[in-house]
């Protein structure tokens, strides 16, 4: 009965031991594509543009740079707002979403009392229904802009 107990113990510890080799190696590794098609951002960046990985995209930090240069937009926290929302239009566009893909934001103001004012701008580019998203105050953003927002979003898995 011991050497019965003992040979099933071992045969068992074999199979978990060969089932968990297999699985890992069955294990389907994601897709991954870093992105960088010049649509808002110029070439020659340390980072992507977007990453996709499987059926998530994420977009880098995006600010209110005129696409294709590093020149900000002039006119404040209002035009600055507007046309880093337009540059994550034009960046998941390019990439066949849209902002209704979107599942969350993360916006970086160089003014956090500027928070309503964002907040009316960005209210524009969703039909009602909001990503999930962090707001907070940071400073010394990129080329000086006064709002930084990076996005998540989910995409046909073509």
């Amino acid at each position: 009965m011991l050497m019965m107990t003992l040979k099933r113990n071992i045969v068992t510890m074999v199979s978990v031991a060969l089932l968990s080799a297999i699985g890992c190696e069955c294990t389907p590794k994601a897709s991954v594509e870093y992105l960088n098609p010049g649509t808002v951002l110029p070439d020659g960046l340390p980072f992507s543009e977007a990453v996709r990985v499987d059926n998530t995209l994420y977009l880098s930090g995006m600010i209110a740079v005129k696409p294709g240069t590093l020149e900000l937009v002039s006119g404040g926290i209002e035009a600055e707002s507007r046309q880093t929302m337009d540059n994550i239009k034009l960046t998941l566009e390019a990439h066949g979403a849209s902002m209704e893909d979107v599942v969350k934001c993360t916006v970086m103001l160089a003014d956090i009392s500027e928070w309503g004012a964002f907040n009316e701008i960005y209210k524009e580019y969703f039909d009602g229904r909001y990503p999930a998203r962090s707001a907070l105050g940071a400073n010394g953003l990129a080329l000086g802009a006064l709002v930084e927002v990076d996005c998540i979003a989910v995409v046909n898995g073509d």
